[in-house]
């Protein structure tokens, strides 16, 4: 994702802490990670769910994109498990 600067929701840095992934971790998913699906009409902004190995880490980002300035909002992020996901941690599982 295409980001000119990166803001963090309390909500996200709560759960970021609670879960040990770091600020590094989030904006190296951003930089680097795969948009593994879309939410176009996600309110204010549309938003994406990213995933990116980080140290041999999966590591899943909810970011919302503002498209006139550029801004990334992280909304959440947490590693992934394979209980909830399916193998690559690109699909999640169907109950």
């Amino acid at each position: 994702m295409n980001c000119s600067r990166v803001d963090f929701s309390g909500h996200a840095l709560r759960r970021m802490f609670e879960r040990s992934v770091t600020v590094d971790e989030v904006q190296a998913v951003i930089e680097l990670g795969e948009i593994v699906a879309s939410y176009p009409d996600d309110l204010p902004y549309p938003s994406s769910l990213m995933l990116g190995m980080v140290a041999g880490r999966p590591i899943h980002v909810v970011a919302a994109h503002e498209l006139i300035t550029g801004a990334c909002y992280v909304i959440t992020a947490y590693e992934p498990t394979e209980a909830l996901w399916e193998a690559g941690f690109k699909t999640r599982k169907t109950t």
